[in-house]
């Protein structure tokens, strides 16, 4: 086999998976798009470890690693998007952004932009 067909069609992948983290705006699609970035992370670890004949199996073992990982992440990140869904719903990156709580957090900025409206009424 040559190393040449999966290291291409993993550069696709991971390409692929990148243009969606860089373009989409659904979060859903995002974790997606990681998703396959992570396969094509797999696909040359298990390519690379076809072509060295390597006696351990370092490469697949490492895979299997990188696929539970995968599925852990997407489990934390599909109920966390489901979470924010819930509370402010919408899924998009951009409005999420723009929704997002000051760093005080309690209200207190709103509160002493008040005051001064009150002071120069």
């Amino acid at each position: 086999m040559h190393l040449a067909y999966p290291a291409v069609l993993a550069v696709l992948l991971f390409c692929t998976g990148l243009y969606g983290v860089l373009a989409r705006r659904n979060a859903i699609l995002v974790l997606m798009s990681v998703e396959l970035m992570l396969n094509a992370v797999n696909l040359n670890l298990v390519a690379f470890d076809v072509w060295l004949r390597d006696t351990l199996h370092a490469g697949q073992a490492l895979t299997l690693f990188t696929i539970a990982i995968a599925a852990a992440e997407i489990g934390i990140g599909l109920a966390i998007v489901l979470m924010v869904h819930r509370s402010r719903g919408t899924a998009d990156i951009d409005r999420l952004r723009d929704n997002a709580e000051t760093p005080g957090g309690d209200g207190a900025a709103h509160e002493q932009t008040g005051k001064k409206a009150e002071a120069t009424a």
